[in-house]
């Protein structure tokens, strides 16, 4: 029986719907199926009363590839929103990245010279760690103690749902430390959101899928024998541990919940994203969605985002990059290499921290690849 599709993507997020739409350019038939009921994945938004709603998590689009800007606008106009996010420790609050704001804060230190001094005294202390043991160890030899100690132990072990000694020490490869005053988080030159009149990432999606066959509400594993007999090759963006039946083991993920409030005031917290770096504040940050497109609206609506274990059937958000995920990855990329007709991409089919930027430029580079030669 002849493939009704050169292309079926397993995925309606960015990675699924950027390759759908250079494929479906390039002259080919695409399939889009998604098991959610609507396209999007986790850029989804919803409206509520003129604030568009994050519905899993703040998304800030920010690159310094000039390509992949362009490539994003050419589908929908982004705003100049800029990431300054704050850090609630025991009430007190704290200028993110950790730059010259932060360091007045903490110490009452006005120049860089008297800065660099400070961390420089702190460090010293852990001098004799040669090699970190785990995340504390790295992280105090990085930074010493009182950063340390506010900003980052409480929302990591938050994070990860582990002490910060159980930790492996290469999830912090390095601290950022800015000697400057300056809050913009992100040093990519270009940065935003969009705008939430022209329909903010939801129009992203439908631009990007516009004339495109997508179908949603289908799972895959559901009928699989049927998705696999209707295009002559699979992009599947879902969970590459899953996608093997889990023979080799399962990866590990991290999860997250939302709570999302609507509040009778015009302003919450007067800002996007104010981190709460406490072990004993269950939520690790909550969102004020306004901000990101600098609402006026006479309510507001927050988010509270609560990091939790992932069980099967919920919902994987980032790996766990440890050495033991790490190895069994490789394992299960080595059967990708015997399994013609099917790529994998996206964060869980590669099963990696994409941001934003990433994905667009995987999905563009994986186009590419395939379509040099015929599908």
């Amino acid at each position: 029986m002849g493939r009704r599709y050169d292309y079926l993507i397993v995925g309606a997020g960015l990675f699924g719907a950027v390759f759908a739409r250079e494929a479906t350019d390039a002259g080919k038939r695409c399939l889009v199926i998604d098991k959610r009921t609507q396209a999007g994945g986790n850029l989804r938004c919803e409206e509520v009363d003129g604030i568009l709603v994050h519905n899993y998590g703040a998304h800030i689009f920010h690159t310094g590839n000039r390509e992949v800007w362009e490539y994003v606008n050419r589908f929908v106009s982004f705003n100049r929103f800029t990431n300054s996010p704050l850090a609630n420790y025991k009430g007190a609050l704290y200028n993110l990245p950790f730059n010259m704001n932060t360091f007045n804060r903490l110490w009452g230190v006005r120049t860089p010279a008297e800065a660099r001094a400070m961390i420089g005294q702190e460090r010293g202390q852990y001098a004799g760690i040669a090699e970190p043991a785990n995340l504390e160890e790295q992280a105090l030899k990085l930074c010493g103690r009182t950063i340390y100690e506010y900003l980052i132990k409480g929302y990591t072990e938050k994070q990860w749902g582990r002490s910060a000694t159980e930790l492996p020490a290469f999830i912090i490869r390095r601290i950022p430390l800015r000697f400057v005053y300056d809050n913009n988080y992100f040093d990519d030159p270009y940065q935003g959101i969009p705008f939430s009149a022209e329909g903010g990432y939801n129009r992203l999606i439908a631009e990007l899928l516009d004339g495109i066959e997508v179908r949603t509400g289908a799972d895959f594993f559901d009928d699989r024998p049927y998705w696999e007999s209707v295009a002559a090759k699979t992009v599947f963006t879902g969970c590459i541990d899953e996608y093997f039946g889990y023979r080799l083991g399962r990866l590990e993920y991290r999860s997250l919940r939302f709570e999302h409030e609507r509040l009778e005031t015009e302003d919450f917290q007067g800002n996007a994203v104010v981190n709460y770096t406490e072990r004993e504040v269950p939520f690790t940050r909550i969102i004020e969605h306004k901000h990101f497109d600098f609402g006026k609206q006479p309510i507001t609506v927050i988010t509270r985002e609560f990091p939790a274990p992932y069980v099967a059937g919920g919902e994987p958000y980032y790996p766990v990059n440890d050495t033991a995920n790490t190895a069994l990855l490789g394992h299960y990329k080595e059967l990708t290499g015997q399994t013609p007709g099917v790529v994998f991409g996206g964060r869980l089919g590669q099963y990696a921290y994409y941001d934003m930027d990433d994905t667009v430029e995987a999905a563009l580079r994986l186009a590419r690849k395939e379509l040099q030669s015929p599908a």
